[in-house]
Protein backbone atom coordinates (compact mmCIF):
# COMPACT_ATOMS: atom_id res chain seq x y z
CA UNK A 1 0.00 0.00 0.00
CA UNK A 2 2.88 2.39 0.74
CA UNK A 3 4.39 1.70 -2.67
CA UNK A 4 1.05 2.30 -4.37
CA UNK A 5 0.59 5.54 -2.44
CA UNK A 6 4.03 6.70 -3.55
CA UNK A 7 3.22 5.84 -7.17
CA UNK A 8 -0.02 7.81 -6.95
CA UNK A 9 1.87 10.77 -5.47
CA UNK A 10 4.38 10.84 -8.31
CA UNK A 11 1.62 10.33 -10.87
CA UNK A 12 -0.25 13.20 -9.24
CA UNK A 13 2.73 15.55 -9.57
CA UNK A 14 3.15 14.67 -13.25
CA UNK A 15 -0.57 15.00 -13.89
CA UNK A 16 -0.79 18.37 -12.12
CA UNK A 17 2.16 19.85 -14.01
CA UNK A 18 0.77 18.56 -17.29
CA UNK A 19 -2.62 20.13 -16.65
CA UNK A 20 -1.03 23.44 -15.68
CA UNK A 21 1.07 23.42 -18.84
CA UNK A 22 -2.04 22.66 -20.90
CA UNK A 23 -3.31 26.18 -20.17
CA UNK A 24 -0.51 27.48 -22.36
CA UNK A 25 -2.64 26.35 -25.31
CA UNK A 26 -5.08 29.17 -24.44
CA UNK A 27 -2.25 31.69 -24.41
CA UNK A 28 -0.82 30.36 -27.66
CA UNK A 29 -4.21 30.42 -29.37
CA UNK A 30 -4.88 33.98 -28.16
CA UNK A 31 -1.44 35.09 -29.31
CA UNK A 32 -1.89 33.65 -32.78
CA UNK A 33 -5.41 35.04 -33.21
CA UNK A 34 -4.34 38.54 -32.15
CA UNK A 35 -1.34 38.42 -34.45
CA UNK A 36 -3.44 37.29 -37.41
CA UNK A 37 -5.78 40.22 -36.80
CA UNK A 38 -2.90 42.70 -36.49
CA UNK A 39 -1.02 41.37 -39.47
CA UNK A 40 -3.82 40.96 -42.00
CA UNK A 41 -6.51 43.40 -40.84
CA UNK A 42 -4.66 46.46 -39.55
CA UNK A 43 -1.26 45.73 -41.14
CA UNK A 44 0.71 45.99 -37.87
CA UNK A 45 2.65 42.72 -37.52
CA UNK A 46 4.58 41.96 -34.34
CA UNK A 47 8.28 41.23 -34.72
CA UNK A 48 8.63 38.88 -31.73
CA UNK A 49 5.53 36.73 -32.37
CA UNK A 50 7.57 33.82 -33.75
CA UNK A 51 9.77 33.72 -30.63
CA UNK A 52 6.82 33.96 -28.26
CA UNK A 53 4.82 31.20 -29.97
CA UNK A 54 7.88 28.95 -30.02
CA UNK A 55 8.46 29.47 -26.30
CA UNK A 56 4.83 28.81 -25.39
CA UNK A 57 4.56 25.66 -27.47
CA UNK A 58 8.03 24.45 -26.50
CA UNK A 59 7.23 24.83 -22.80
CA UNK A 60 3.98 22.90 -23.23
CA UNK A 61 5.73 20.16 -25.19
CA UNK A 62 8.50 19.70 -22.62
CA UNK A 63 6.52 19.98 -19.40
CA UNK A 64 3.78 17.64 -20.68
CA UNK A 65 6.32 14.86 -21.22
CA UNK A 66 6.08 13.61 -17.63
CA UNK A 67 2.27 13.76 -17.76
CA UNK A 68 2.24 11.69 -20.95
CA UNK A 69 4.57 9.13 -19.39
CA UNK A 70 2.38 8.97 -16.27
CA UNK A 71 -0.64 8.25 -18.48
CA UNK A 72 1.30 5.70 -20.56
CA UNK A 73 0.59 7.82 -23.62
CA UNK A 74 3.94 7.95 -25.41
CA UNK A 75 3.91 6.45 -28.89
CA UNK A 76 5.58 3.07 -29.31
CA UNK A 77 5.30 0.01 -31.52
CA UNK A 78 3.80 -2.54 -29.14
CA UNK A 79 2.68 -5.27 -31.52
CA UNK A 80 5.15 -7.61 -29.78
CA UNK A 81 5.12 -5.99 -26.35
CA UNK A 82 1.36 -6.32 -25.88
CA UNK A 83 1.50 -10.07 -26.50
CA UNK A 84 4.03 -10.64 -23.70
CA UNK A 85 3.13 -11.71 -20.20
CA UNK A 86 3.27 -8.97 -17.53
CA UNK A 87 6.52 -10.22 -15.98
CA UNK A 88 8.20 -10.28 -19.39
CA UNK A 89 6.96 -6.76 -20.06
CA UNK A 90 8.21 -5.63 -16.65
CA UNK A 91 11.66 -7.14 -17.22
CA UNK A 92 11.94 -5.44 -20.61
CA UNK A 93 10.79 -2.12 -19.15
CA UNK A 94 13.19 -2.39 -16.22
CA UNK A 95 16.21 -3.03 -18.45
CA UNK A 96 15.34 -0.29 -20.93
CA UNK A 97 14.66 2.30 -18.23
CA UNK A 98 17.95 1.54 -16.46
CA UNK A 99 20.11 1.30 -19.58
CA UNK A 100 18.63 4.05 -21.76
CA UNK A 101 16.08 6.22 -19.97
CA UNK A 102 17.85 7.14 -16.74
CA UNK A 103 21.26 7.99 -18.29
CA UNK A 104 19.65 9.96 -21.12
CA UNK A 105 17.31 12.02 -18.94
CA UNK A 106 19.99 12.57 -16.29
CA UNK A 107 22.27 13.93 -19.03
CA UNK A 108 19.42 16.19 -20.19
CA UNK A 109 19.02 17.64 -16.68
CA UNK A 110 22.76 18.11 -16.22
CA UNK A 111 23.43 19.71 -19.60
CA UNK A 112 20.15 21.63 -19.57
CA UNK A 113 20.97 23.26 -16.25
CA UNK A 114 24.32 24.55 -17.52
CA UNK A 115 22.63 25.70 -20.72
CA UNK A 116 19.90 27.57 -18.82
CA UNK A 117 22.27 29.05 -16.24
CA UNK A 118 24.59 30.45 -18.92
CA UNK A 119 21.58 31.95 -20.68
CA UNK A 120 20.43 33.62 -17.45
CA UNK A 121 23.94 34.82 -16.59
CA UNK A 122 24.35 36.71 -19.88
CA UNK A 123 20.73 37.87 -19.96
CA UNK A 124 20.28 36.14 -23.31
CA UNK A 125 17.71 37.48 -25.76
CA UNK A 126 16.50 35.99 -29.00
CA UNK A 127 18.51 36.95 -32.07
CA UNK A 128 15.75 36.12 -34.55
CA UNK A 129 14.70 39.77 -34.50
CA UNK A 130 16.61 42.96 -33.73
CA UNK A 131 14.89 43.43 -30.38
CA UNK A 132 14.04 39.85 -29.48
CA UNK A 133 12.46 38.82 -26.16
CA UNK A 134 14.49 37.22 -23.33
CA UNK A 135 14.85 33.44 -23.60
CA UNK A 136 16.62 32.45 -20.37
CA UNK A 137 13.32 31.72 -18.59
CA UNK A 138 12.33 29.46 -21.48
CA UNK A 139 15.63 27.58 -21.36
CA UNK A 140 15.07 26.83 -17.68
CA UNK A 141 12.18 24.64 -18.82
CA UNK A 142 14.74 22.14 -20.15
CA UNK A 143 16.15 21.01 -16.77
CA UNK A 144 12.71 21.34 -15.17
CA UNK A 145 11.11 19.06 -17.76
CA UNK A 146 14.03 16.64 -17.39
CA UNK A 147 13.62 16.54 -13.61
CA UNK A 148 9.89 15.82 -13.92
CA UNK A 149 10.60 13.05 -16.43
CA UNK A 150 13.28 11.62 -14.15
CA UNK A 151 10.84 11.56 -11.23
CA UNK A 152 8.17 9.82 -13.30
CA UNK A 153 10.80 7.43 -14.63
CA UNK A 154 11.55 6.27 -11.09
CA UNK A 155 7.84 5.57 -10.67
CA UNK A 156 7.84 3.48 -13.85
CA UNK A 157 10.85 1.51 -12.59
CA UNK A 158 9.01 0.89 -9.33
CA UNK A 159 6.04 -0.39 -11.30
CA UNK A 160 8.28 -2.79 -13.20
CA UNK A 161 9.83 -4.09 -9.95
CA UNK A 162 6.40 -4.60 -8.36
CA UNK A 163 5.18 -6.44 -11.46
CA UNK A 164 8.27 -8.67 -11.43
CA UNK A 165 7.45 -9.63 -7.85
CA UNK A 166 3.67 -9.99 -8.10
CA UNK A 167 3.05 -10.78 -11.76
CA UNK A 168 0.56 -7.91 -12.02
CA UNK A 169 0.99 -4.28 -13.05
CA UNK A 170 0.11 -1.85 -10.24
CA UNK A 171 -2.58 0.70 -10.93
CA UNK A 172 -1.70 4.18 -12.08
CA UNK A 173 -3.51 7.44 -11.46
CA UNK A 174 -5.90 7.72 -14.38
CA UNK A 175 -7.00 10.89 -16.08
CA UNK A 176 -9.56 11.59 -18.79
CA UNK A 177 -9.13 9.56 -21.99
CA UNK A 178 -10.51 9.64 -25.49
CA UNK A 179 -13.83 7.93 -26.21
CA UNK A 180 -13.46 4.91 -28.41
CA UNK A 181 -15.02 6.02 -31.69
CA UNK A 182 -15.78 2.51 -32.90
CA UNK A 183 -17.47 1.61 -29.62
CA UNK A 184 -19.53 4.80 -29.64
CA UNK A 185 -20.67 4.31 -33.22
CA UNK A 186 -21.65 0.71 -32.60
CA UNK A 187 -23.55 1.67 -29.47
CA UNK A 188 -25.56 4.29 -31.37
CA UNK A 189 -26.08 2.36 -34.58
CA UNK A 190 -29.66 1.48 -35.51
CA UNK A 191 -28.66 -1.08 -38.11
CA UNK A 192 -26.83 -3.59 -35.89
CA UNK A 193 -28.75 -6.11 -33.83
CA UNK A 194 -28.20 -6.14 -30.07
CA UNK A 195 -26.19 -9.37 -29.91
CA UNK A 196 -23.78 -8.29 -32.69
CA UNK A 197 -23.42 -4.88 -31.10
CA UNK A 198 -22.46 -6.37 -27.74
CA UNK A 199 -19.91 -8.71 -29.33
CA UNK A 200 -18.34 -5.92 -31.39
CA UNK A 201 -18.16 -3.59 -28.36
CA UNK A 202 -16.57 -6.33 -26.26
CA UNK A 203 -13.98 -6.99 -28.97
CA UNK A 204 -13.18 -3.28 -29.25
CA UNK A 205 -12.76 -3.07 -25.48
CA UNK A 206 -10.46 -6.10 -25.48
CA UNK A 207 -8.29 -4.58 -28.21
CA UNK A 208 -8.06 -1.28 -26.36
CA UNK A 209 -7.26 -3.04 -23.08
CA UNK A 210 -4.53 -5.11 -24.70
CA UNK A 211 -2.96 -2.02 -26.23
CA UNK A 212 -2.94 -0.26 -22.87
CA UNK A 213 -2.09 -3.34 -20.83
CA UNK A 214 0.91 -1.97 -19.03
CA UNK A 215 -0.67 1.36 -18.28
CA UNK A 216 -3.98 0.18 -16.96
CA UNK A 217 -2.44 -2.38 -14.61
CA UNK A 218 -3.57 -5.89 -13.86
CA UNK A 219 -2.69 -9.13 -15.57
CA UNK A 220 -4.26 -10.04 -18.90
CA UNK A 221 -4.27 -13.76 -19.43
CA UNK A 222 -3.81 -14.90 -22.99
Amino acid sequence: MKAQRLLYTIDGISTWTGKVAAWLIIGLMTLVCVEVFKRYIINMPTAWIFDASNMLYGTLFMIAGAYTLAQNGHVRGDFLYSSMRPRTQALLDFVLYIVFFLPGIAALVYAGWDYAYDSWRINEHSNVTADGPPVYHFKFMIPLAGALLLLQGFAEIMRAVICLRTGEWPDRLKDVSEIDVVEEQLAQSEYVDEASRKIAIEQAQNIEESARQRGMGGELNR
